[in-house]
C-alpha cells in the first residue's frame, strides 16, 4: 500500500510539473521587469482527420478543399483539432477559424502548391494569401511534429553571387525562370511546370510573394513543435496580435533566401518565443512595429519574453526593426545561443520607420562565428528589394523625417562572443540624441578586426566590465 501511495504521489507530482510547464509559469521566474504572462489557447476536444474529409496525402492530389472542409466541420462543432496524418499533403492556402488547432503527425508534410494562381487574393492587387492564415480569430493553434513547406523556390528571386554554378543552373533547368540585371539576378518566371504567372513582369510578381504562416489581429495563438521551412517570404509572422506562443518550432530555409525571415513579431502584445531553432536567410528572431491600427488587439511590441532559442544562420540573430513605429517595451531576451549569424544583437531602423524602446533587457547570450558585428545600433537602415540600386540615396518626406528611431533604456548583460569582425558598433542621427541610455555590462567579445565603432557624437553607450579582445592570428 505504501509503495502504491508513493507511486501515485510521484505521478501526481509529474502531472503537476507538466501542468506548470504547460502554462509557462516557469519561464517567468526572476525577470528583470514585470512582463505579462502568456496563456495557452483553449481548443475543444473534437477531432477530425484530413482523410475523413477527402484528403489524399500522395504529394500529387490537391487538398485545399479537404482542409477547408475539415476546418468547417470542426467549426460547426465549436472547434477542435484537424489531424494531418502521415503523408505529403499538397495544398493551396489554408484559413484557420476560431477554436481550431491544425495538428501535424510526425511524418506529415504540408506542401504548398507551386501554382501561384491558388494564392491570388482577389481583393488585393499587392498581396497574395499566406500559406496558412488567420485574421481576427481567437484560440488558434498549429501543433505536432510535422513539416510545413512553402515551396519558396517557385517565388523567390536569387542573386547570382550567392549561389554556385550548379545551383544557378538547377534553378533554370528545374523551375525555368528568367535572368535579369545582366545575369546577376534570377526570377521564377514562366514556370516549366506550366503554372501561370500572376503579374505582367517578373519584378511585379516578385512583389507579390507571400508569408508562409501569418496571423493578423488574432488573440490566443500557439505554434508548437512543427518545422516551418522554405517560405516565399517570412516564415512565421504574427502581426497586430495578442497572447502569442511560439514553442519548440524549427524554422529553416536556404541561407541566401531573399527576405527569408524566420520568426517575426510585428506588433505583438504578450508573446513568448521559447525552445526554437532557426537557420534562415534573413532575420532570425525579429521584433517589428508598423503603422497604428486602432481596432487591432495590439499595436507596438510589449510584454515579450524570448528565451532558450538557438539561431544558426540569419542576418541578425535577435533583431529590433527595421520598423519600430509604435514602440517596443518590456522585452526580455535571455539564455539564447547564436552561432554563424551575420550579426548577433542588431538594432536597426531609419527615418520614417522609427519609434521608442523602453525597458528592454538582454542577458546571458553566447555567440560564435559572427560574420559582422556582435552588437550593432543602426539608424540609417534602408530597405532595398532585389534588383534595386544598392548605392541609391533615399529621400524622405517631412512626415517621414519626424518618425525617427529612439533606441534607449536598453540593458545588455553577460554576453560572451568568440569571433566577430567588429565587437560593438553604434551610430545615431546627428542632433536627435536618439541612441542613449544603453548599458552593456559583464561582456567579453573576441573580435577579428575592430573593437569599437561608436560615433560618440550621436550614440552614448555605457560599458562596464566589458572586455574586447583581439583574436589570435
Amino acid at each position: 500500500m505504501n509503495r502504491m501511495m508513493m507511486t501515485m504521489a510521484t505521478l501526481l507530482l509529474a502531472l503537476g510539473a507538466q501542468a506548470q510547464a504547460k502554462d509557462y509559469a516557469n519561464c517567468y521566474q526572476n525577470l528583470p521587469v514585470k512582463v505579462a504572462q502568456v496563456q495557452r489557447p483553449t481548443i475543444p476536444a473534437n477531432k477530425v482527420s484530413l482523410t475523413e474529409v477527402g484528403g489524399v496525402g500522395d504529394g500529387v492530389t490537391l487538398n485545399t478543399e479537404a482542409f477547408t472542409k475539415g476546418i468547417s466541420k470542426l467549426s460547426k462543432q465549436g472547434g477542435g483539432k484537424l489531424i494531418v496524418p502521415q503523408g505529403v499533403w499538397l495544398t493551396g492556402p489554408i484559413m484557420l477559424k476560431d477554436n481550431i488547432e491544425l495538428h501535424l503527425d510526425k511524418n506529415a508534410i504540408i506542401l504548398m502548391s507551386p501554382d501561384k494562381q491558388l494564392f491570388v487574393n482577389p481583393k488585393s492587387a499587392t498581396k497574395c494569401f499566406a500559406g496558412i492564415r488567420a485574421s481576427k480569430r481567437k484560440n488558434i493553434a498549429i501543433t505536432g511534429e510535422g513539416i510545413i513547406d512553402g515551396n519558396g523556390d517557385h517565388w523567390r528571386p536569387v542573386k547570382r553571387n550567392k549561389v554556385s554554378d550548379v545551383e544557378w543552373n538547377k534553378y533554370k533547368t528545374v523551375i525555368g525562370g528568367v535572368e535579369a540585371d545582366n545575369g546577376k539576378l534570377w526570377y521564377p518566371w514562366n514556370d516549366l511546370g506550366g503554372y501561370q504567372n500572376i503579374a505582367k513582369t517578373p519584378e511585379a510578381q516578385e512583389k507579390l510573394r507571400n508569408d508562409l504562416v501569418r496571423f493578423e489581429s488574432c488573440e490566443n495563438v500557439l505554434v508548437e513543435g512543427v518545422t516551418i521551412q522554405n517560405s516565399p517570404k517570412f516564415h512565421l509572422h504574427p502581426c497586430y496580435s495578442k497572447n502569442v506562443i511560439i514553442d519548440g518550432v524549427t524554422v529553416r530555409c536556404p541561407w541566401n533566401a531573399q527576405n527569408g525571415d524566420a520568426i517575426d513579431f510585428s506588433d505583438v502584445n504578450i508573446g513568448l518565443i521559447v525552445n526554437c531553432i532557426v537557420d534562415a536567410g534573413d532575420d532570425g528572431l525579429c521584433m517589428k512595429s508598423g503603422g497604428n491600427k486602432p481596432d487591432a488587439p495590439a499595436n507596438g511590441c510589449a510584454d515579450i519574453l524570448i528565451e532558450n532559442n538557438t539561431v544558426y544562420h540569419a542576418h541578425g540573430a535577435f533583431v529590433l526593426g527595421s520598423e519600430t513605429m509604435q514602440g517596443m517595451k518590456r522585452i526580455v531576451v535571455r539564455n539564447n545561443r547564436f552561432s554563424g549569424t551575420d550579426t548577433g544583437l542588431r538594432f536597426k531602423s531609419g527615418l520614417g520607420r522609427g519609434g521608442k524602446t523602453e525597458q528592454m533587457f538582454i542577458s546571458d547570450i553566447v555567440m560564435n562565428d559572427i560574420k559582422d558585428e556582435a552588437i550593432v545600433f543602426q539608424c540609417d537602415y534602408v530597405d532595398r528589394p532585389a534588383g534595386s540600386d544598392p548605392n541609391s540615396i533615399p529621400t524622405y518626406t517631412d512626415k517621414q523625417k519626424k518618425v525617427a528611431p529612439y533606441f534607449q533604456d536598453i540593458h545588455i548583460n553577460n554576453v560572451v562572443c568568440n569571433g566577430a569582425m567588429t565587437a560593438i558598433k553604434a551610430s545615431g542621427i546627428l542632433g536627435l540624441d536618439n541612441v542613449r541610455d544603453i548599458d552593456i555590462q559583464n561582456t567579453t567579445i573576441v573580435y577579428h578586426k575592430t573593437d569599437k565603432l561608436i560615433d560618440e557624437k550621436t550614440a552614448q553607450l555605457k560599458l562596464t566590465n566589458v572586455h574586447l579582445l583581439p583574436s589570435r592570428k
